[in-house]
């Protein structure tokens, strides 16, 4: 009987997925509980070393370790014990796989994909494997957790409201200046006319310019720049004249 539903590795600092077990389940409950655990990934800073989360039918577990941790979904009949070994397990085929340097500079999530088939593998590992098989390796952990119990969360700690996780304050989004554009008055196309046929004649009188300077030396360029700046300057009076209020 499966007991380990689902496990993955995250990157402690800021909730980065690196590498996730194969998904064959896809209950509304179960999908529910993914996305508690990925809510609970992004704030794991706040949790070092051992945490669990209990729901009716599934149970959250991580491990925390430096800047990994690995956590898991896992039947509520799973014991701790063994929960917390598969993790620490887990923790150190990927610490002894991948350096810290390359887990530093990984910038998209998943970027260890290859590693779900080791997880794939311990995950069968610790759900078909009788236990005392394990049972050095369980009793080691059974003890650390007497002396150091791993921490309890809530529900509400793995929960977002309205779309803000618990903890940090919303964003307040100011609203965007509302612009209203007036109708042009009878002075401004005027006005607009007025523009469009100096900048015409100025265009003209500038090209018959340049044809002329092609003959002549190079001090009429400065006759042509006197010509061609009222233009431009013209096209950008027209753009944010009449038509912008």
């Amino acid at each position: 009987m499966s007991m380990i539903f689902f496990a993955c590795v995250v990157r402690v600092r800021d909730g980065l997925p690196l590498s996730a077990s194969t998904d064959f389940y896809h209950t509304q409950d179960f999908l529910e509980w993914k996305r508690r655990l990925k809510t609970l990934g992004l704030r794991l800073a706040q949790y070092p070393g051992r945490g669990s989360a209990e729901g009716r039918d599934f149970s959250i577990h991580f491990s925390s370790f430096g800047d990994v941790a690995c956590m898991a979904i896992c039947s509520c009949q799973c014991p701790a014990a063994m929960a917390f070994c598969f993790l620490e397990t887990l923790w150190w085929e990927f610490t002894a796989s991948y350096d810290t340097t390359c887990i530093g500079l990984a910038s998209r999530p998943y970027a260890f994909l290859e590693f779900d088939s080791i997880i794939q593998k311990m995950k069968w590992h610790f759900n078909y494997v009788s236990s005392s098989q394990m049972e050095s390796s369980l009793e080691k952990i059974h003890e650390e957790l007497k002396l150091q119990p791993p921490v309890v969360l809530t529900l509400e700690d793995t929960d977002v409201a309205n779309g803000v996780m618990n903890g940090h304050t919303p964003m307040h989004l100011e609203p965007a200046p509302n612009f209203r554009m007036e109708p042009v008055t009878a002075l401004g196309i005027l006005s607009l006319i007025l523009n469009i046929m100096c900048a015409a004649l100025n265009l003209i009188r500038g090209v018959h310019l340049a044809e002329h300077s092609l003959q002549v030396a190079h001090e009429e360029m400065g006759n042509i720049l006197a010509f061609l700046v009222p233009f431009v300057a013209c096209i950008f009076q027209n753009k944010n004249g009449p038509f912008y209020v």
